[in-house]
């Protein structure tokens, strides 16, 4: 599983990251986590608003930083 995390690596951005990884860490999963930070790269998948979070290439959530629990759900899928 690859999962990617878009945004400037403005505080939001940041925490969403820090979640992920609790996240991954509690369900003990061996996955690919990616920074983008690039502003061309993030629109062209088509996300206006930072911070997103994106798993196998598909967005699963963007402007908002998920609790750990709510980003387990979106994993466990």
């Amino acid at each position: 599983m690859k999962i990617e995390i878009l945004g400037s690596g403005c505080a939001k951005c940041r925490t969403l990251e820090a979640n992920v990884r609790e996240a991954v860490k509690e369900m003990a999963i061996d996955v690919e986590i990616v920074k983008v930070d690039d502003f061309a790269e993030i629109a062209k998948r088509g996300v206006m608003v930072t911070p997103a979070l994106v798993v196998d290439g598909k967005v699963l959530l963007n402007g908002k930083v998920p609790k750990v629990s709510k980003i387990k759900k979106l994993l466990a899928r």
